[in-house]
C-alpha cells in the first residue's frame, strides 16, 4: 500500500474523518497543486481505488492533429502510443500524472490546501456533534486563567477546549489549576484548531440538570419543576409540583434526612436552596415563596399590577427579606409578583379594608364562578354515598341543607360521618344566592308590612295581671283585683 493509502487510512481510523470528506480534501489538494503548475485545472481528474488504498491524478486532454494547448490536448501519434491504435482525432484520454513532478510551490499550495480543508472538515465534524450538546452538562478541570475567565481541559487533546466566562461564574466560587468543573455548555463557537464549548456555572438549567439526576421522580415526570431563580451563589428557590395527589413534590426533592438536596448543595458550592410547592393560588404560591420566613397572610392589594403585600411577625421580617433583600427579590421573580413585605404592627396602621383577596385573584385569572347544585358536583364528595343519597331524593344542595338541619335523613349505607363530611364540603364550596326575584318580593312584602307595624305601634297596648288576669295599667305596682306587686322591665 502506498503512503498516500496509508495517511488515508489513518486520517479515517485515527481522526475520525469521513471517508467522503477525506476524499474531498485529497481531491481538493492534488487539484490545487495541478492548477497552481499548469495555471488550470478544468480538465485534471481525481480518481480513487473503490477500497480506497490508492489515488491518482490525470489529464483529460482531447486528440488532435497539431497541438495549440498542450494542457489540454495532444497529437494523435502520442496519444496512440499511450492508448493504443484505436484512438482518433476527437477522442479523449486520461494522462497520468505524477504528484513529484509539480513545481515545489505547487506542492505547497496542495498540502496548505488539504490541511485546511482536513481542519475545516474537522471542525465541521465536531460542530455537528455538539451543537445538540447545548443545555447538557459537562465536566472538566481548570486549565488556566486570563482577566477572569477560565479555560477548562475537556480531556479532548486540545481537539475541544471549554471555555467558562467571567460573567458565567458562580459569584463566590474560587478554581485552582487542576480543579474539577462541572458546568452547563451554553453554546459551541469553532477556532482556529477546533471548537470551544462556552460554559456557565450560574445558568438555572445547571440547577434542574443536577436535580433531576438526584431525584428520579422529576426524571420519570412525577414531579414536575416549574420555575427556577438564583443569586448565583448565594441562593436558590425552586418551585416544584406533581399532578399526583399522593406524592409530596418538596419532600421527594429533599430526600429522606435532606440527602438528594444535599448533594445539589454540594454540587453548587454550597449554595442555599430553597425548595417550595407551587400553587395556583398566587396568594399560597407567594406565602410558599418566601421561605423559609413563616407568613402569617398574604393580601393581594392589584391584581392587575400583580402588586401583594406579605405579613409576618416581628421575627420573621428580616428572614423574609433576606440580606441586602435577596430572599424577597428572588420571591418576586419567582413568582412574577412585586411583594410588600410588612410586620403585623406595620400592617395594623395601614387601610386593608378595600383589599378583597379572593375577589382580586378571581379578576386575575377572569375565572367565572362555577354553578353547581348537586351533591355529586361536589369537589371531594364520596361518589357512592352521592349516589345513595340521590336514590333516596336527595339531589340538589338545598334539599340536603334543609334535611340535615332538620336531622331527617335516615339512608341505609349512609353514616352520620358521612353527612357532616358532605355539609362540611358545601359550606366550603358552595354559596346560596338569592334569585333577583325572590328578593324583590321580600323586599315588596317588607314594604307593605310597613305600615301595618307603624300603626300597630301607634295603638296603645293593652296589659294583665299574669296571677288573676285583670286588667293593668303602666303606673301600677300593686293588681286591684288580687294584690301582687309587680314592677315592669323595658325589653
Amino acid at each position: 500500500m502506498s503512503e498516500m493509502a496509508e495517511a488515508i487510512r489513518a486520517l479515517i481510523s485515527e481522526k475520525g474523518y469521513s471517508e467522503d470528506s477525506v476524499k474531498q480534501t485529497i481531491e481538493k489538494a492534488l487539484k490545487a497543486a495541478y492548477k497552481r503548475t499548469y495555471g488550470d485545472d478544468e480538465n485534471a481528474i481525481v480518481k480513487f481505488n473503490d477500497d480506497m488504498s490508492d489515488v491518482a491524478i490525470y489529464s483529460r486532454k482531447v486528440v488532435v492533429d497539431g497541438v495549440y494547448d498542450p494542457v489540454k490536448e495532444i497529437e494523435l501519434e502520442d496519444a496512440r502510443k499511450l492508448a493504443g491504435d484505436e484512438v482518433e482525432e476527437g477522442d479523449e484520454i486520461d494522462i497520468l500524472e505524477d504528484p513529484k513532478s509539480f513545481d515545489r510551490s505547487a506542492v505547497t499550495v496542495g498540502k496548505q490546501t488539504a490541511h485546511q480543508g482536513l481542519n475545516e472538515t474537522y471542525k465541521t465534524s465536531l460542530m455537528n456533534e455538539y451543537k445538540d450538546k447545548v443545555g447538557e452538562m459537562i465536566i472538566g478541570y481548570h486549565q488556566r486563567e486570563r482577566n477572569g475567565n477560565i479555560f477548562v481541559d475537556l480531556g479532548n487533546a486540545g481537539r475541544i477546549e471549554g471555555f467558562l466566562p467571567l460573567k458565567f461564574q458562580s459569584k463566590l466560587e474560587v478554581y485552582e489549576k487542576g480543579d474539577r468543573i462541572k458546568a452547563l455548555i451554553v453554546d459551541v463557537k469553532p477556532t482556529n484548531t477546533g471548537i470551544q464549548l462556552v460554559l456557565s456555572r450560574s445558568d438555572t438549567k445547571l440547577v434542574s440538570s443536577i436535580l433531576e439526576k438526584e431525584v428520579p421522580e422529576i426524571a420519570d415526570g412525577t414531579v414536575e419543576i416549574n420555575k427556577i431563580v438564583r443569586d448565583a451563589g448565594y441562593r436558590t428557590k425552586i418551585a416544584v409540583s406533581s399532578a399526583r395527589e399522593e406524592v409530596d413534590p418538596v419532600g421527594a426533592c429533599v430526600g429522606l434526612r435532606g440527602v438528594r438536596i444535599q448533594n445539589v448543595i454540594r454540587e453548587l458550592m454550597n449554595e442555599k436552596i430553597d425548595v417550595l410547592k407551587w400553587d395556583a393560588d398566587p396568594a399560597v404560591f407567594i406565602k410558599n415563596a418566601l421561605s423559609p420566613a413563616q407568613v402569617e397572610r398574604v393580601i393581594i392589594t392589584d391584581a392587575d399590577k400583580k402588586q401583594a403585600l406579605a405579613i409576618v411577625e416581628d421575627s420573621q421580617f428580616s428572614l423574609a427579606i433576606g440580606r441586602q433583600g435577596q430572599n424577597v427579590r428572588l420571591a418576586n421573580r419567582l413568582c412574577d409578583w412585586n411583594i410588600d413585605v410588612k410586620t403585623i404592627e406595620q400592617a395594623e396602621e395601614l387601610d386593608l379594608s378595600s383589599f378583597n383577596t379572593v375577589q382580586n385573584a378571581r379578576n386575575l385569572f377572569n375565572d367565572e364562578v362555577e354553578e353547581i347544585s348537586k351533591i355529586s358536583e361536589l369537589p371531594g364528595v364520596d361518589a357512592e354515598v352521592a349516589e345513595l343519597l340521590k336514590a333516596a331524593g336527595i339531589e340538589e344542595f338545598q334539599d340536603f341543607v334543609e334535611a340535615y338541619d332538620n336531622g331527617s335523613i335516615n339512608v341505609e349505607g349512609v353514616s352520620q360521618e358521612a353527612l357532616d363530611k358532605i355539609n362540611e364540603l358545601i359550606n366550603e364550596n358552595v354559596e346560596f344566592v338569592e334569585e333577583e326575584g325572590a328578593e324583590e318580593s321580600t323586599e315588596a312584602a317588607e314594604e307593605e308590612a310597613q305600615p301595618e307595624e307603624t300603626e300597630a305601634a301607634a295603638e296603645e297596648e293593652e296589659y294583665f295581671c299574669p296571677e288573676c288576669g285583670a286588667k293593668i295599667t303602666l303606673d301600677m305596682t300593686h293588681c286591684p283585683k288580687c294584690g301582687v306587686e309587680f314592677e315592669f322591665e323595658e325589653e
